[in-house]
């Protein structure tokens, strides 16, 4: 008997059985229907859901050489409690002469009391300093549905009659924000709604009809090395990742004092006068203060009990920490690690370091709030 081609019916990938987060992942249980469809397909298909999928860095770049082909609005999706983390470097040299409206997912982890004029500037500043000049800045909280149907608006409004392809890392929320605009104007014509290939690519892509002929891509969602989320498990994501609005969290240092995010990260003050620093994590997060001629040996005996995330069983796997050094002159500055959250120096004249796993990106940036 000829073997059947394991094939979903709905974008064409190769199924498969054992990778849950991978491509193209059915239950085994799919294997009897008569239509045979990818986990991702059926989602969409029964309960308009879309689920994000991971890129390697060569379908990244199939899928960028592909968009400055197009004649299309690029829409691109970051978030902005891990901004430097969650930017796709080098989209500007990709995108042609097509116009690129950014927009800041998950404000509403930032506390209510920060001034959202000043982020939307911070934002177009630090877009032009990477290397991007978009035609809009937005801010939006897809989990929440705030100012949702305000980005749609400016969709349709920068398109003009256009396609557009929404852009983004795995995590920004990209998908969330897809599911709330299939929720808000898609009503019921869940069938309208198709997978189809991305040229060059094995992988399927979201097509939302516009109802003026033109297409919405979602595209799949891109995975930055460089950020904290790769180097625990799918525990202890949910512990740095924030949920709710950030409660910062002060410290009044003297030199030669150390802060330790669980085991992930560390921040020691070398140098300098008595000084408050403010933490922004996630609130499930422990910061343990101690002192830096300690810090070495209390992250030897206890990474995995005391400092925590990672755990005792996925402590091995953590890569040894690299230091970051700063020399802070300004007042008002972040050190911020990439995918964890960020400490705000609030004085000047200070020698900080900062360690975070190899391959995690430290960087400082003018304040965020």
């Amino acid at each position: 008997m000829e073997e059947r081609q394991m094939i979903c019916s709905g974008c064409g990938v190769a199924v498969q059985t054992e990778d849950k987060a991978g491509l193209g992942y059915a239950p085994p249980s799919a294997l009897e229907r008569d239509v045979l469809t990818c986990q991702r397909c059926f989602r969409l298909k029964h309960y308009n859901e879309v689920q994000d999928v991971a890129l390697t860095d060569d379908d990244f770049l199939k899928i960028l050489n592909g968009l400055g082909k197009t004649d299309a609005l690029i829409v691109k999706i970051v978030d902005i409690f891990d901004f430097t983390g969650s930017w796709l470097p080098g989209l500007h040299r990709f995108v042609g002469g097509n116009p690129v409206l950014l927009v800041g997912n998950k404000v509403d982890l930032l506390p209510k009391s920060l001034n959202q004029n000043r982020l939307v500037n911070w934002m177009k500043k630090s877009a032009k300093e990477l290397g991007m000049k978009p035609v809009d800045v937005m801010l939006m909280s897809a989990g929440k549905n705030q100012g949702v149907e305000e980005v749609a608006a400016a969709i349709d409004e920068w398109r003009e009659g256009k396609d557009v392809y929404v852009v983004g890392c795995t995590n920004v929320g990209k998908s969330t924000f897809i599911n709330q605009i299939i929720k808000a104007f898609g009503g019921d014509s869940g069938q309208l709604i198709t997978t189809s290939y991305f040229p060059g690519t094995t992988l399927d892509m979201i097509d939302i009809p516009l109802d003026d002929g033109s297409t919405l891509y979602d595209t799949p969602g891109i995975i930055n090395h460089h950020q904290m989320a790769h180097h625990v498990d799918k525990q202890e994501l949910k512990l740095i990742t924030p949920k709710k609005e950030i409660k910062p969290i002060n410290f009044q240092l003297n030199e030669g004092q150390t802060l330790f995010f669980g085991g992930l990260a560390r921040f020691d003050f070398l140098k300098g006068e008595r000084t408050s620093f403010t933490c922004y994590c996630s609130n499930d997060l422990h910061i343990h203060r101690t002192k830096q001629e300690k810090a070495d040996q209390l992250y030897e005996e206890h990474l995995g009990e005391l400092l925590t995330p990672p755990g005792p069983e996925t402590k091995a796997d953590l890569p040894p920490l690299v230091k970051h050094s700063f020399r802070v002159k300004e007042e008002k500055v972040d050190i911020v690690f990439s995918g964890l959250g960020w400490v705000t120096v609030n004085g000047t004249n200070v020698v900080l370091e900062a360690y975070a796993p190899k391959g995690v990106e430290v960087s400082i940036r003018e304040s965020l709030i």
